[in-house]
């Protein structure tokens, strides 16, 4: 699946976002680098790989979509050089890459506050706390918590529809974590995609809808959408660099990663690609609409990927 569909809008960088000294001019770098995994991530590599090429226009970078574990399923057989990523690996997904010789490495690339999101019609929700987002998402709560009005008194008696990325999704991964307690725990009457864009439109388009997705989605579509602030003990707080930074976007604020295949970074134009990106996450994560790492951070997962 591509990573931009044309008729919504995407989170995006354009060529003002990255550092002046890596405009330059390219060199004979050519070959094709394969990437796939988290929506979430998704814009971020496909917004440096953009750039990348203009520089060094005889390599091809296509990013694909297929969610954080669809992402890792492919990395793990050695289909893809580097996967984009909500969530770090699992135990059973680091066995299918050592079963299969893939070596990795794991890299930090930004950070994240999962946005709680509804319909700008719906005016009767201004905040919800983590308990009434556990009311909604709760497996028990499937074709039982149907209605608004069963989410707090003093909600309208409308239905509750409900949009969320799929079980392949890091996202649905850790929202389920930190809401219902338990990774992949959640009711299953919902509407779900990989793609966020699909859930952009299908919030957008009903005025009972609610759903969840990357900070950087409700950016691109701030427009068609209404952020909903979240209680997580200590009033309602929405996402932002600063939220997000300082702790107080909780549970809901997160890393986000990517991986490359160590058999895979031993090619000069994958290894060019990665310091390339890591030289310019942070102009790139702020201008798609996530919250960038201080310097320092980016200057250990170069220093991490170097000494692979």
């Amino acid at each position: 699946m591509a990573a931009c569909d044309p008729d919504e809008a995407s989170p995006s960088a354009g060529s003002d976002a990255m550092s002046d000294q890596n405009l330059t001019a390219g060199s004979g770098l050519s070959g094709t680098i394969l990437a796939d995994g988290s929506s979430t991530v998704g814009p971020v590599t496909q917004a440096v790989a953009e750039e990348f090429v203009k520089l060094h226009p005889n390599v091809r970078i296509p990013v694909g979509i297929s969610g954080s574990g669809g992402g890792f399923k492919k990395f793990c057989i050695g289909e893809t050089d580097l996967s984009n990523a909500s969530r770090t690996i699992k135990e059973s997904e680091t066995a299918v890459c050592t079963e299969n010789g893939v070596d990795f490495t794991e890299l930090t690339v930004a950070f994240d506050g999962l946005a709680v999101l509804a319909n700008p019609a719906a005016d009767w929700v201004d905040c919800l706390t983590v308990d009434e987002l556990k009311r909604i998402w709760d497996p028990e709560a499937e074709e039982k918590i149907t209605s608004w009005s069963q989410v707090r008194d003093g909600f309208p008696d409308r239905g509750l529809v409900l949009y969320g990325p799929g079980v392949d999704s890091g996202t649905f991964d850790f929202f389920t974590e930190v809401i219902n307690g338990e990774e992949g725990h959640s009711r299953g009457d919902f509407t779900p995609s990989e793609d966020d864009n699909v859930l952009v439109q299908g919030i957008a388009g009903d005025a009972s809808a609610t759903g969840f997705l990357g900070l950087a989605y409700y950016a691109a579509n701030a427009d068609r959408l209404k952020l909903v602030p979240v209680d997580g003990g200590n009033g309602c707080v929405s996402p932002s660099e600063t939220t997000v930074n300082d702790g107080t976007y909780a549970p809901l604020s997160r890393p986000l990663f990517f991986y490359v295949s160590n058999q895979a970074a031993e090619r000069p134009e994958v290894e060019e690609f990665i310091h390339f990106y890591l030289e310019n996450a942070k102009h790139v994560a702020a201008d798609v609409g996530y919250v960038a790492m201080p310097d320092e951070m980016y200057a250990e997962q170069l220093e991490k990927f170097e000494s692979r």
